[in-house]
């Protein structure tokens, strides 16, 4: 009889570690299946590559590109978007700011960006613009296509030019939203 006893015992403790190791098991596949989830939609990284969008971000920093964003709603002025140019998949990854919206006439005159013939209220001071490229007349944006500059805008490769151009929402990878190097500078980017 006493024997049976200890049979029942060890029995109930082994159910005990069953349920337990079972509990744990579950909880690292949860923990997972979420890093997994955060990494495919947030955590694509990037590297920004020269001076263009100097002082907001500097040649060599890696950013986040959050690829969720653009699947629920569309790029707003001023978001630094992560972009292929024109579909370019050999291309590298451009950095840049929204500063034209689908359906406006974007031109650059006088150093300055005109938004439907109203100068553009920028929310950070910005340098005056020497080379409007092809902004000079007056560039309509078709209904997916936004007009992107460099915050170094008298040193960037952006719609100003023909290479570049207007960029289409199917080209936009996401918008840059965080900083994970160089450490000094680790966090969010301001819109």
């Amino acid at each position: 009889m006493g024997e049976l006893r200890f049979y029942k015992k060890k029995k109930k403790i082994n159910a005990g570690l069953l349920k337990s190791i079972l509990g744990w098991v579950f909880d690292i596949l949860v923990v997972i299946l979420t890093a997994a989830v955060i990494v495919q939609f947030f955590g694509e990284k990037t590297s920004m590559i020269g001076p263009s969008m100097s002082p907001t971000l500097a040649d060599g920093d890696k950013i986040l590109i959050n690829r969720m964003i653009y699947k629920f709603g569309t790029p707003k002025r001023f978001d630094i978007v992560v972009f292929k140019p024109n579909g370019n998949e050999s291309s590298h990854f451009y950095v840049k700011r929204v500063i034209g919206l689908p359906g406006e006439t974007v031109q650059i005159k006088d150093g300055e960006i005109y938004i439907d013939g109203e100068v553009l209220e920028e929310e950070t001071e910005a340098e005056e613009i020497l080379k409007p490229g092809t902004a000079e007349e007056p560039v309509r944006l078709e209904k997916n296509e936004y007009f992107v500059l460099g915050d170094n805008r008298n040193n960037s490769e952006d719609s100003r030019y023909a290479n570049i151009g207007n960029v289409d929402i199917k080209d936009i990878r996401g918008k840059a939203w965080f900083r994970v190097a160089p450490y000094s500078d680790f966090g969010l980017l301001s819109r």
